[in-house]
């Protein structure tokens, strides 16, 4: 699933001020775990929190896209990149999933909300939260869509 949509829709995502904690950032539940990151335009960077970071394999909260991206299911990269480079040029919404392939060769689903604003004044910005379903799905699994 890569979808992307224009962000001049009414409501606009918000990241809360509490401890870091977004829409449903660093919670986790029974089905699962979000958290939120953040981007920003002007120097091409993303922040991760310390879940994200540890299941995308990272040293680092601060990197790339291409370096969150190293680890995603190799068939998923070309999307996941022209949905990044749209949003970076563009105010817009976006969602995307895939699988991260850990070097264990264990296979994390992990799906991606995020929006890119603030191009008027800053060089723009993007908000966003991952999550994390509490399953890993076998070494050998193939998904196909029906």
């Amino acid at each position: 699933m890569f979808k992307i949509a224009n962000a001049d829709l009414a409501t606009t995502f918000m990241v809360s001020e509490q401890e870091g904690d977004g829409l449903l950032g660093q919670h986790a539940c029974r089905f699962g775990l979000s958290e939120d990151w953040t981007g920003d335009l002007t120097n091409g960077l993303l922040k991760l929190g310390e879940s994200a970071r540890a299941l995308h394999g990272l040293n680092t909260h601060e990197c790339g896209l291409l370096t969150v991206m190293r680890c995603y299911d190799p068939a998923d990269r070309g999307h996941i990149l022209r949905l990044f480079e749209q949003a970076a040029t563009q105010p817009s919404r976006f969602c995307y999933s895939t699988t991260i392939v850990a070097a264990s060769q264990h296979r994390q689903p992990v799906f991606c909300i995020g929006e890119s604003s603030g191009f008027e004044n800053t060089g723009g910005n993007m908000v966003g939260l991952f999550i994390f379903p509490r399953f890993q799905l076998p070494t050998t699994a193939s998904v196909t869509p029906a």
